[in-house]
């Protein structure tokens, strides 16, 4: 009897007494991948997502079939994105190339180039959770492992994480998944207001006297100097504006007696009975005193102009310079509310570094 009991024994049966996953229609992972490469072989892509889909889920997760599985997810995920189900093609050709070691070079190659291509239709959550235990929900779907940082694949569109933990407060964040992209965020839940009270009650207490000894810290009234620079700084603004202004107008001025004085020096020089050299020795009521007049008045207003335009120059300058420096080494300015500005310049190019204390 035992003779003919094992020489009737099926196949199907050895393999499954040899330790081959089983399912419970009788079908084997491996009869389940063949029936997957059959359906992708014909260009059925939907028959061929449904066998790999069966056999991943009967493929258990040992490591004697690490490859296998691996296999079977980037297999799944290149039906699903022959079925333009870019979102699952991206998950398990990510999850796929996860176990890249496991994989020979030519599958690595494939399933790469197809998670290039799912990607560009959906977007990239790149997600870290505070606890690593948090459960994590993305639009209502819950993300099957809990780790500290998550890779995940959403559609395009308005979007909702949700992370929550024991003992922490809950999380929500909204963002605009656009497809093509990477999207980064970071989600820390703090503790709830019932799990600090239980940590504060049990804590060691201290006695009521220690605390009260140590005296109350009070919060210096700022300096009246505080804001000094940035009155100068404004003064400053306004006077190189004001004077700058004022020295463009004489000089215009000076320009515009110039081409009067010219053009009247050019009307005298024509008259054959006036010289203009003897001119400027004329007494003070003769025929040339107007042009001597326009000549004075036009080196006034041009000397007035010059001397005004390179004194706003100057304070203009001495206000940018004042961007660039720090005022903390008087001690007007609490340390707290600093800010430092301070240029730099490589032989690439010129920047501005800034750094403050709130």
């Amino acid at each position: 009897m035992l003779v003919a009991a094992t020489g009737l024994m099926s196949p199907a049966s050895a393999q499954n007494i040899a330790g081959t996953p089983r399912r419970s229609d009788g079908s084997t992972v491996k009869d389940l991948v063949r029936a997957g490469q059959r359906a992708r072989a014909a260009g059925k892509w939907t028959e061929a997502y449904d066998a790999y889909k069966r056999a991943l889920e009967a493929a258990e997760p040992s490591s004697t079939m690490e490859r296998e599985r691996a296999e079977i997810a980037g297999e799944l995920g290149l039906c699903a994105l022959r079925l333009r189900s870019y979102r699952d093609a991206a998950e398990h050709l990510a999850w796929s190339l996860e176990q890249r070691e496991a994989l020979p070079v030519a599958l690595q190659l494939r399933f790469e180039a197809g998670l290039r291509k799912a990607t560009a239709h959906v977007a990239t959550l790149l997600l870290a959770v505070d606890p690593p235990d948090a459960e994590v929900i993305v639009d209502g779907k819950l993300v099957g492992r809990k780790s500290r940082t998550h890779t995940l694949f959403v559609e395009a569109g308005e979007r909702m994480v949700r992370a929550g933990a024991p003992g922490r407060e809950e999380s929500l964040q909204m963002f605009t998944a656009i497809p093509g992209q990477e999207h980064k965020m970071v989600m820390q839940l703090a503790r709830s207001s019932g799990s600090t009270k239980e940590v504060a009650e049990a804590a060691p207490k201290e006695t009521p006297k220690a605390l009260r000894s140590t005296p109350a810290l009070r919060t210096q009234a700022p300096s009246p100097w505080a804001s000094w620079p940035g009155t100068l700084r404004i003064a400053g603004i306004a006077v190189t504006t004001a004077t700058v202004s004022a020295g463009s107008l004489l000089m215009i001025r000076a320009s515009r007696l110039d081409g009067d004085l010219s053009e009247r020096r050019d009307g005298l020089a024509r008259d054959p009975t006036t010289s203009v050299s003897m001119c400027w020795q004329a007494p003070q009521r003769s025929a040339c005193a107007e042009l001597r007049s326009l000549r004075d008045e036009r080196n006034l207003s041009g000397v007035a102009g010059t001397v005004l335009v390179i004194a706003g120059g100057v304070v203009g300058a001495a206000t940018a310079a004042s961007f660039f420096t720090d005022f903390s080494f008087l001690g007007r300015t609490p340390a707290q509310e600093r800010i430092h500005v301070s240029p730099v310049a490589t032989g690439h190019g010129m920047a501005v570094n800034i750094g403050g204390l709130w």
